[in-house]
């Protein structure tokens, strides 16, 4: 059952009063979603930072000890996906440098990061097989160890981070949140008793108790200390959040640029009502990615709604991945349709994307061995045909179904009596906002921030049909 999955999740806290490593395990934990890797929290009690990662799952490696084991009342948490250098425990995060002086999580993903390695070639400081967050932490660190304060040493820093970013980076005495120019990768502030809370959505706040203040802009470095807050705009905002943090990444309870996750995604569902008229008895969410979609569509088709496909919820998750046989045994494991509500129906199924095309078919087919007399697939988004390199896990664009199929093979290719995907211009529709907020790349091709020599990695995609 592997989908998409994104780098990652990060949680930050400073208050004096916070038991601070607690904070960050609930905040971790409200952020799940983002990262199922590995986690880690750093603190600091003002005289020093204490760091635990492990890989696995929030619940699985925080315990009593644990959080006991890390005194402080500022904090730096980090849920990890990879997307560079690999998955294993060696690229945890928090980055803690070796002189534990300071630490960062990272959200997002440097397509290039030549930049970074010819100033710390320069600078004479090791990066072999460093992967992009431990990169900027070796050029934050360089500048600390110049005598600068941790503001100035990411201003400093901040014009080698070619890429998409939201940082939360922390000292023994001051905790810094930035995010690129762009703001690809969201990050908001909130506060909670007199002290300050970073997150990566607004779930996490939600989580602790905290009063969501506002997102962190596009650009801005948000600095927070014992003498309060102070923001600084490091660059010229330009908005692009990601449009996937709508469609997929981000909880449905989230808020992003003022819009509620989920009432985002039943907009989807709306306009894919507007796109099809089709006859049929119930929709059929695919659990869990699907369902606000499906909701929005029943509502605005007047179709009856049906939770008809059962999500198994404790299987926990597995890292293997296997042949396309055993992925088959995976969807059977972890979806298993209600006979009773399917048979001899006319279903619309709904998900949010497509990407390799590896599960659905099988998920179909469960529909089909429970007796469905028509299925038809609706997507809540356009054809996935471009990679993506600001921080989302990715195939090769020669794996991307819609890369390599029309519509009329992928509709074959599902065995499904009709397909369709939302158009762009209705997805753009469906949040209410304008295009030139966001950044679409696996849709359009377009990539706001430079991907220099990883844009030899895309082919310009054929004529949709």
């Amino acid at each position: 059952m592997r989908k998409l999955n994104e780098k990652c999740a990060v949680f930050g806290a400073f208050g004096q009063q916070f038991d601070a490593a607690r904070l960050a395990f609930f905040g971790l934990y409200a952020l799940q979603h983002r990262g199922q890797e590995g986690s880690g929290i750093a603190t600091s009690d003002g005289e020093q930072i204490h760091v635990y990662r492990q890989p696995g799952l929030v619940n699985q490696i925080y315990t009593e000890e644990v959080i006991q084991s890390l005194p402080g009342y500022i904090a730096v948490g980090h849920n990890r996906y990879s997307t560079s250098k690999g998955s294993t425990s060696d690229h945890l995060q928090p980055v803690v440098g070796r002189d534990m002086q300071v630490a960062l999580a990272h959200n997002g993903n440097l397509p290039s990061t030549k930049a970074l390695e010819r100033f710390l070639k320069t600078h004479g400081i090791a990066s072999q097989n460093y992967n992009d967050s431990e990169l900027m932490t070796e050029a934050i660190k360089y500048y600390l160890t110049q005598d600068k304060n941790l503001a100035d040493a990411v201003t400093l820093a901040f014009p080698l981070f070619t890429g998409a970013f939201s940082l939360v980076i922390m000292t023994k005495d001051t905790l810094v949140a930035v995010r690129d120019e762009y703001g690809i990768r969201p990050l908001c502030l909130g506060k909670l008793n007199g002290g300050y809370i970073v997150a990566s959505e607004t779930c996490a706040l939600d989580t602790v108790h905290a009063t969501f203040i506002r997102e962190i802009n596009p650009g801005e470095m948000v600095i927070i200390n014992e003498e309060g807050v102070v923001s600084q705009q490091l660059a010229k905002p330009q908005q692009k959040l990601d449009i996937f943090e709508f469609i997929y990444f981000s909880r449905p309870d989230s808020n992003l640029l003022g819009k509620n996750v989920d009432a985002v995604r039943k907009q989807m569902g709306f306009q894919l009502a507007k796109e099809t008229n089709i006859k049929a008895d119930i929709v059929v969410p695919v659990p869990d990615s699907g369902i606000s979609a499906a909701q929005g569509y029943a509502e605005a088709s007047g179709i009856p709604y049906s939770a008809a496909i059962v999500k198994n919820r404790y299987i926990g998750r597995s890292f293997i991945t296997p042949e396309q046989h055993m992925r088959d045994m995976m969807v059977r494991i972890k979806l298993n349709p209600i006979r009773a509500a399917v048979e001899g129906k006319r279903i619309v199924l709904i998900d949010d994307s497509i990407v390799r095309g590896t599960t659905s078919p099988a998920i179909i087919g469960l529909l089909r061995e429970a007796g469905a007399k028509e299925i038809h697939f609706l997507v809540s988004s356009p054809p996935y045909r471009y990679p993506d390199f600001y921080g989302m896990d990715v195939p090769g664009q020669e794996k991307l179904i819609a890369f390599n199929k029309t519509h009329k093979e992928i509709h074959a290719f599902l065995g499904v009596d009709s397909l369709h995907y939302l158009t762009y211009e209705s997805l753009i529709a469906a949040t209410g906002l304008p295009e030139s907020m966001f950044c679409a790349p696996c849709f359009t091709g377009i990539y706001p921030i430079d991907i220099q020599e990883r844009a030899q990695e895309v082919q310009q995609a054929p004529a949709w049909n």
